[in-house]
């Protein structure tokens, strides 16, 4: 069952060349939505209004917008602030990111241009528009990291997130990760459990990964794993409706220790018993890092 937008539900598409866009409006085109791809912003008031005269025909539109200079990131705020006073319509933007190696690598498998870059490499031109697109990106309400996705796992993403019957509350996921793997960009909180002690260092425990009651048990038995984890969770509770308020549809919540496998494993599984027991929240948990040491 597919969730009832409000009248003229938004949902603004954009983010860096080559992190997924036609992806994202091709999943959203297969569960039902309107879409446009690359609209100018300046066009976004007058497409809002068509939108209402529709009396409800359209309520579920997906607009792509893709920024090449400064101009076109002004006429999007202006219009973004259009629609805030003047219509009833709401609106969220999805914005897609992936670390710069990456989209690298993507260009030079498609033999593509980076349109900001016709005459230079790829890189310089992910980098000016990484530059130009950073305001854009602090404005979303919900931050997707494709570095490690493949496509199909994107669109399990966005289904995920835009299939939700009748929910209109925010989605927290808490992601343990390992800091030598590289900290994950689309989170919007990131705490560092490396003071806790360090399963790695016990012969029995090393193997094994904060999923294992062993590991939990030992993570967990610390005075100082107790009190962090109190000050944590009323910090959180405090946060999260606040987040919803503003409008944010997601929360990424990072767990990070050395690895990715013992110590923010456990703190990401209890996290994730723990919030789920509000009822203002929908928890999910992920383990980016933990069984890569075992491949």
């Amino acid at each position: 069952m597919e969730e009832e937008w409000p009248l003229g539900k938004l949902v603004i598409i954009t983010g860096m060349s080559g992190a997924g866009k036609t992806i994202a409006v091709q999943s959203l085109e297969d569960l039902g939505f309107f879409c446009v791809d690359n609209l100018p912003p300046v066009l976004i008031p007058k497409f809002a209004e068509l939108i209402e005269q529709s009396q409800g025909n359209i309520a579920k539109v997906a607009l792509v917008i893709d920024l090449r200079g400064r101009e076109f990131f002004d006429a999007l705020t202006e219009s973004l602030r259009y629609l805030k006073e003047n219509s009833a319509l709401t609106y969220e933007i999805l914005f897609l990111d992936a670390v710069d190696t990456v989209l690298v690598q993507r260009y030079k498998e498609s033999r593509r241009r980076h349109p900001l870059a016709q005459e230079g490499s790829p890189l310089s031109g992910i980098q000016a528009e990484r530059r130009l697109l950073e305001e854009l990106k602090g404005m979303a309400t919900q931050v997707i990291d494709t570095s490690s996705l493949k496509p199909v796992q994107l669109k399990e993403k966005i289904a995920a997130r835009f299939t939700n019957a009748g929910q209109n509350r925010i989605a927290v996921n808490v992601m343990s990760f390992g800091f030598k793997y590289g900290m994950p960009i689309d989170a919007d909180l990131i705490f560092d459990v490396r003071f806790l002690p360090n399963p790695h260092y016990i012969d029995e425990l090393r193997p094994n990964t904060g999923l294992d009651k062993d590991v939990y048990d030992y993570v967990m038995k610390w005075e100082e794993t107790q009190e962090f984890l109190t000050k944590l969770v009323d910090m959180l509770k405090f946060l999260i409706p606040r987040f919803e308020k503003e409008g944010k549809s997601q929360a990424v919540i990072g767990i990070g220790c050395t690895g990715g496998k013992h110590r923010s494993v456990a703190i990401a599984e209890y996290l994730s018993k723990t919030l789920v027991q509000h009822e203002a929240e929908v928890v999910r948990v992920s383990h980016r890092d933990a069984d890569k040491d075992r491949r």
